[in-house]
């Protein structure tokens, strides 16, 4: 089998039967499956799709969004994963193009397309560099907007990438991720201390330490309704998260090389950044 397309359905039923009946009525010619790792704590979102090429594993304790990934990676039959998100639409031929580019490029860990938002604009997190302090303070103080074609201020949102230019990047997103199965299983899955936001990067982050090539791939696109769900639900809990993984990837993967002053700085940045989104939404009703 060529691809395994593994879709977490989390209390998103109709989103979720929406991208796999655009997945089924838009790939052809290649041989894939779709698995449907459900962890819904709503009864009345448990999924359900009459399909043969549909396998649902129910009742899924919820660890995470990297937890269910990996449940279903260990299932998966195809050469390839490919992470899909449940609020996403494909288009026509999108996965088959990506599977013919793989097949033909050599030391290939990971694969993102093109992500637009239903505004029709980019979704930034499709090409991303990573978030070292430098990048990460260029990119809050809005540097990137003001120098787009400088590789120092854009490194995080990597703007000095074409969106239209299949490239070499850091990470791409996990909407919308294939990594062929011998190098996620190498890297032994996604860390499941991620229980949701910043699995995708620092998957990114270790196949890179491996000396493999990600690819940005613009070529093809998806579309993702990116308003409903994850952090735009506007939940206490999601927005923790959130900034968490912000705080669990410097740990993991930059505290060591840094002095503890920048160390204090990056802390107190995100936690200022949390209590502050906080702040606003409870100013404006939301929560």
């Amino acid at each position: 089998m060529e691809v395994s397309i593994i879709i977490v359905n989390h209390n998103t039923k109709k989103l979720t039967r929406q991208t796999i009946e655009t997945v089924i009525d838009n790939t052809e010619n290649i041989d894939y499956e779709i698995i449907v790792v459900d962890n819904s704590t709503d009864s009345s979102q448990k999924f359900e799709f009459f399909h043969e090429k549909v396998n649902i594993l129910l009742d899924i304790n919820n660890f995470g969004f990297g937890n269910a990934c990996n449940i279903g990676a260990r299932l998966a039959k195809g050469d390839f994963l490919l992470f899909l998100n449940s609020d996403t639409i494909i288009h026509e031929n999108t996965i088959g193009k990506c599977i013919e580019y793989l097949k033909k490029e050599n030391n290939i860990g990971s694969l993102g397309v093109r992500v637009i938002l239903e505004n029709g604009m980019l979704d930034h997190g499709c090409k991303r560099g990573f978030p070292t302090p430098q990048s990460a303070l260029y990119y809050y103080l809005g540097l990137d907007k003001k120098y787009p074609e400088s590789k120092k201020y854009g490194a995080y949102r990597q703007t000095f990438i074409s969106e239209y230019e299949t490239k070499e990047v850091d990470s791409v997103s996990g909407s919308f991720m294939i990594v062929p199965k011998t190098v996620f299983e190498e890297l032994n899955g996604f860390d499941e201390t991620f229980f949701m936001y910043g699995e995708d990067l620092d998957l990114c982050f270790r196949i890179k330490e491996k000396k493999y090539r990600i690819i940005y791939f613009a070529d093809t696109y998806i579309i993702h309704l990116k308003g409903q769900s994850g952090l735009h639900t506007k939940s206490k809990f999601v927005i923790y998260h959130f900034y968490n993984a912000m705080l669990l990837f410097y740990k993991k993967h930059y505290k060591k090389k840094y002095n503890t002053m920048v160390t204090i700085a990056v802390y107190s940045g995100i936690k200022f950044k949390y209590f502050l989104t906080i702040l606003k939404m409870k100013t404006r009703g939301i929560l």
